[in-house]
């Protein structure tokens, strides 16, 4: 069986996203760092 599986981290700074191959061996990886938003006083 061939095929991949996508594993995604949602952190508080940044997504990070690794794929692995049929034999779990690391087949790529990704990561976005984003700006946080805080609600303003009042």
């Amino acid at each position: 069986m061939s095929g991949f599986v996508l594993a995604i981290d949602q952190g508080t700074t940044s997504t990070r996203a690794i794929v692995f191959d049929s034999e779990m061996k690391v087949a790529g990886t990704g990561q976005q760092e984003f700006t946080q938003h805080y609600p303003a006083s009042g």
